[in-house]
């Protein structure tokens, strides 16, 4: 947990922070680091899942059909939970990171030619080569806004944080000053 309490990530790993008071950064016990991974996927194969569904539907939408495949879905979020615990645990979260480097950018097409791969191969798309191909760019646009929006709510985080360090220290001086 961080100064307000939260847990968080620094260099790639889950940490809690200290009171506030200069207290350094502790390791998360076994437990909490493993439960901090799962949420993390958990909130990643849903967000990708989502995405992925609203193309397939977009999809069925313009070639007229207006059913879809349970399969399919099926498929999909085995897929998006895979892809979540390849991730998290063998390309260090890089759709988390702190900027968007040749190595992020490396994992983002893997990942993309992934699912673009498996989607052609199961047939999502009626093994239409041209559309597994703006598949693959939209996967890849999504990791890039999966990035920003995650940047973002770091901006945010530490705005609150800072806030929150004020108002201690300002609550801090204010009891010393009666004593």
């Amino acid at each position: 947990m961080n100064k307000c309490g939260r847990v968080e990530r620094v260099d790639g790993k889950y940490r809690r922070g200290g009171r506030g008071d200069g207290e350094t950064q502790e390791k998360l016990s076994v437990w909490e680091h493993y439960l901090a991974m799962e949420i993390a996927i958990e909130f990643k194969a849903c967000l990708y899942f989502f995405a992925i569904l609203f193309f397939y539907c977009m999809y069925r939408l313009l070639i007229g059909n207006a059913q879809a495949s349970i399969l399919h879905m099926a498929e999909m979020i085995f897929l998006t939970y895979g892809m979540g615990y390849v991730q998290v645990y063998l390309l260090s979260g890089f759709d988390e990171g702190e900027r968007l480097g040749m190595k992020e950018c490396l994992y983002l097409v893997l990942c993309s030619l992934i699912y673009a791969g498996i989607s052609f191969y199961a047939g999502w798309f009626g093994r239409v080569i041209w559309v597994s191909i703006l598949f693959f760019l939209y996967a890849a646009f999504l990791y890039v806004c999966v990035f920003a929006v995650y940047k973002s709510k770091r901006k945010i985080d530490d705005k609150i944080m800072n806030e929150n360090l004020r108002m201690f220290q300002a609550r801090r001086a204010d009891y010393a000053e009666r004593d």
